[in-house]
């Protein structure tokens, strides 16, 4: 007798229990195994906590301004998918940041995503993505997610690339993307740029991409954008990441990324269809309108900046580092007791001594309102 669909016939004397699927399968074995040894990324709980830790813009809108976008998302067509608002914010973004001829500009959920996307764009076989370290953990993250391999170059001992080095790794691995980070996280700082015209230069004899990553533009006084426009040919290469999150918007992730349009195209395909919601575009909009009020919030962060380096230099024991972001990396005698010090006291700062050797008692601290400064320094007086 045959068995028909959907009746399969078994013998009464066997049984069936883990025909097909053992019952002692383990689910996580269809789970990459580097992805299970992998450390998801680590936010802490800053529940009544003065929050120091992730480089936000620690000021609000005010009232006015808080009801007035109230009123706007209220009126957002949260039943559609994101449209022709999506384009609109874009051509605010372009107009915003002065988008120079012949080059196009995308949005990503996050500059995250805008890495995520340039992984997947350039996995071809053998491909590498190369960066300074330390820095912002997501360029070798984002390489491991994609299969391609990550090459580090360490900084010198006071946090400058290390020319020499990153030119000879550039011509040994031939990196499909080179990322710069302008300035670097966590190190906040600057580099030389002369030896970043170096370094773009030698990716385009090999067709590399170079991605400057200008998360912490608002508080720096230099942007790679000014040369992207004064030589253009020499930057054909080179694309332009910046995120809204900084300027004021953590909360609603926008990060949008500029080049060459041809560059600009391709990575543009890979985005996923309405990857940024309209509540967040229409944030973002309201936010370009008020711009001023973003840039004297930045304005106070960078004068706060150089009173709070002024402080941690008065301090027995800190020496902190200069600073083009809106944070202060400072080397302390005890990285972890004074971390929990702090932390003991109310205030959350990034411990980063074990990320790298060259941040050996280092913590990172966030610029905050002038009161949140102040907590913090007459807290390392006691914990130091």
């Amino acid at each position: 007798m045959s068995a028909t669909p959907g009746h399969l016939q078994t013998s009464p004397h066997r049984s069936t229990k883990g025909e097909g699927t053992p019952a002692s399968a383990n689910p996580l074995g269809v789970i990459r195994q580097d992805v299970q040894s992998m450390h998801a990324y680590a936010i802490q709980n800053s529940a009544g906590m003065v929050k120091l830790d992730a480089m936000e813009n620690p000021f609000g809108l005010p009232p006015a301004l808080q009801a007035e976008l109230g009123a706007r998302l209220g009126a957002v067509a949260i039943h559609r998918y994101p449209g022709t608002r999506i384009d609109d914010l874009k051509q605010a973004l372009a107009a915003y940041v002065g988008l120079p001829e012949g080059h196009a500009l995308m949005l990503g959920n996050g500059s995250d995503e805008l890495i995520s996307l340039l992984a997947m764009g350039c996995d071809l076989p053998g491909a590498t993505i190369l960066a300074p370290l330390p820095g912002f953990v997501m360029y070798a993250m984002s390489a491991q997610l994609q299969g391609l391999k990550f090459v580090g170059v360490p900084l010198s001992t006071d946090f400058e690339l290390d020319e020499s080095a990153m030119l000879a790794a550039m011509r040994e691995h031939r990196p499909a993307i080179t990322y710069i980070a302008y300035p670097n996280n966590p190190t906040a700082n600057l580099w030389n740029a002369d030896t970043i015209r170096r370094l773009i230069a030698e990716a385009a004899g090999f067709g590399g991409l170079v991605v400057m990553d200008e998360a912490y533009q608002p508080f720096s006084s230099r942007s790679w954008l000014d040369e992207m426009r004064a030589h253009p040919a020499s930057n054909a290469h080179v694309l332009l990441m910046r995120t809204l999150s900084k300027f004021g918007l953590a909360g609603a992730r926008i990060g949008y990324m500029l080049g060459p349009k041809a560059l600009v195209h391709e990575i543009d395909k890979l985005r996923p269809p309405y990857n940024v919601s309209v509540l967040n575009a229409e944030c973002a909009l309201f936010a370009l309108e008020h711009a001023e009020v973003f840039a004297e919030q930045a304005a106070q962060i960078r004068e706060q900046r150089i009173q709070l380096i002024e402080s941690l230099a008065r301090l027995p024991g800190a020496t902190p580092f200069p600073s083009e972001a809106n944070m202060v990396l400072v080397r302390v005698p005890d990285a972890q007791r004074c971390f929990d010090g702090l932390k003991a006291q109310g205030i959350l700062v990034k411990n980063v001594s074990k990320m790298h050797p060259l941040l050996a008692q280092c913590l990172r601290l966030t610029v905050g309102t002038p009161s949140e400064n102040a907590q913090l320094i007459r807290a390392l007086q006691t914990t130091l």
